[in-house]
């Protein structure tokens, strides 16, 4: 259950294939190269327990990186390429790293970094220097080998990120199995056979996870080294990936591809094609079974690993819009004073009885995300049906109150993105004298050059047979581009205060 143990039976097997540039590490190469960043990090006066950060884009070291932090037994944290320079310090400050892996990627930002983290020093696994030092250490195991944990940070979508701790393994066996392992091999069928494609970027919790859980199980992991809807199909079928991990998104994009192209590669080798991270919208799910056939399997989890609900594409069939039952943990749904709700009631998800978090320097938003009892919640709003099947309406912080009634946004976006002209879409409130908040649409068409009143209008009458007059957008808007996480998240939080600035510089203007 550790590359080390591959490295011994199978060491010239492919741990990892780069999908653009080809280059490939196998299992041997990541033994003694994860080996040699723990003799590094041991030579810098890193110990067991501190913490140390990557900020890296998706290339073969990656996993040097962690593997030699995960067996060096510390806390390794994975920064966002794609933050700014201020975001990126805040992470290393409050994360408390002793040392940042980065690349020439991020030398435009080191200056404006080190100004704020002078303490930090820089890993630059560009620069020939560092290069030859970690080349320079011995490719056996330190003598003081044992299991670290990652500490991810959130996405930031609804304000500053917080890093979620997990307790480090208590036996401090490198090998030792975890819930992802049993999920992996039980639910989603993955073992010393696969061949996984990741088209996500490894910066993220799902991704670095289930990449580093197919390196525990002997499997291949194929990492692209950015999403391309066209470059996937064909990675599919070049490599016949059996398993791979997806985001909604991705869906949508491959979907929107011509037919002829669509069907242009055969996919028929996949087994199982993991998805998460956002509620997958009943048509877009829907088209991808009839496509791929029943080889989608959705969870819903979060980094935090309080709990885990599972479903296969034979059970959505018949629960449509579900993300499964629970796997981990049993699923709670309370209301606003914390008592639990009948089934087909709303309230906030909670699971009972999964993993133990905290965020770190955060104790007032861990006491907020944990129950009386002592269940704990990602900040999702849903309802289990009388089978125990968990449907999510929205995340809490996003909805929004019209005239005294709660709007999720999830449902109006679900419906713009199955509208054949529609890329992408959000929808938030933003303040209204009258209804204290107003739902505003704001969308990507496919194509540019459609945005207009036109569009506007078609899309607004597509709506009105789908949503009560309450739910429906006020204000239908377009852009280019919309501000989401390269894993698939929304930046919401970016336009709704985009808005809400707007309303109030209007408000001002308008008193003066």
């Amino acid at each position: 259950m550790h590359p080390s143990v591959h490295a011994r039976t199978d060491g010239s097997k492919p741990a990892v294939i780069m999908a653009g540039s080809g280059v490939a590490v196998s299992y041997d190469q990541l033994d003694r190269r994860s080996n040699q960043i723990a003799h590094y990090l041991r030579g810098q006066g890193i110990g067991t327990g501190d913490t140390v950060a990557l900020c890296l884009e998706n290339r073969a070291e990656y996993f040097d990186v962690v593997w030699g932090a995960q067996r060096s037994g510390l806390i390794f944290v994975a920064i966002s390429n794609r933050l700014t320079a201020d975001e990126i310090a805040y992470i290393l400050q409050d994360s408390g790293a002793k040392l940042l892996f980065t690349s020439s990627y991020l030398n435009p930002q080191l200056p404006a970094i080190a100004g704020q983290c002078p303490g930090v020093p820089v890993a630059n696994l560009d620069d020939p220097a560092t290069v030859a030092a970690i080349d320079a250490m011995p490719g056996e195991p330190i003598a003081d080998e044992r299991a670290g944990a990652d500490m991810l940070y959130s996405s930031g979508t609804t304000g500053r990120p917080k890093g979620i701790r997990l307790p480090l393994p208590e036996d401090g066996n490198i090998a030792a199995g975890n819930s992802l392992v049993a999920l992996a091999q039980g639910a989603f069928g993955f073992g010393g056979d696969s061949i996984y494609l990741s088209p996500a970027p490894l910066y993220h919790a799902a991704p670095l996870r289930w990449c580093m859980t197919v390196h525990k199980l002997g499997g291949t992991v194929i990492v692209m080294e950015k999403f391309d809807p066209e470059a996937a199909l064909a990675l599919i079928e070049k490599y016949k990936v059996n398993v791979s991990q997806w985001v909604p998104t991705h869906f949508t994009r491959m979907l929107k591809l011509p037919e002829d192209v669509r069907l242009r590669y055969d996919v028929s080798s996949l087994k199982s094609a993991v998805h998460a991270a956002a509620p997958c919208p009943v048509p877009v799910k829907q088209a991808m079974i009839d496509w791929w056939g029943p080889v989608l399997k959705e969870y819903y989890a979060g980094t935090e690993g309080n709990g885990f609900t599972f479903i296969s594409s034979e059970e959505w069939l018949t629960h449509q819009g579900s993300v499964g039952r629970a796997l981990l943990g049993i699923v709670r749904i309370c209301d606003e004073e914390g008592n639990e709700v009948p089934a087909r009631t709303e309230g906030s998800v909670y699971f009972e009885g999964g993993g133990q978090f905290q965020y770190h320097n955060d104790a007032d938003k861990t006491r907020e995300a944990t129950h009386p009892q002592g269940w704990t919640t990602l900040g999702d709003v849903g309802w289990v049906d009388e089978d125990g099947y968990l449907y999510l309406t929205d995340r809490k912080s996003f909805m929004i109150i019209s005239g005294g009634v709660n709007i999720y946004p999830q449902e109006i976006e679900n419906l713009l993105v199955s509208h054949p002209r529609v890329a992408d879409a959000a929808v938030i409130g933003a303040p209204c004298p009258d209804m204290g908040e107003r739902v505003i649409a704001i969308v990507q068409p496919l194509d540019l050059a459609d945005a207009g009143e036109e569009l506007a209008g078609e899309l607004s009458s597509y709506l009105r047979q789908s949503l009560s007059g309450v739910k429906m957008p006020r204000q239908i808007d377009f852009r280019d581009e919309l501000p989401r996480h390269a894993t698939g998240k929304l930046y919401k939080r970016l336009l709704r205060d985009e808005y809400w600035a707007k309303a109030k510089a209007d408000e001002a203007l308008a008193g003066a």
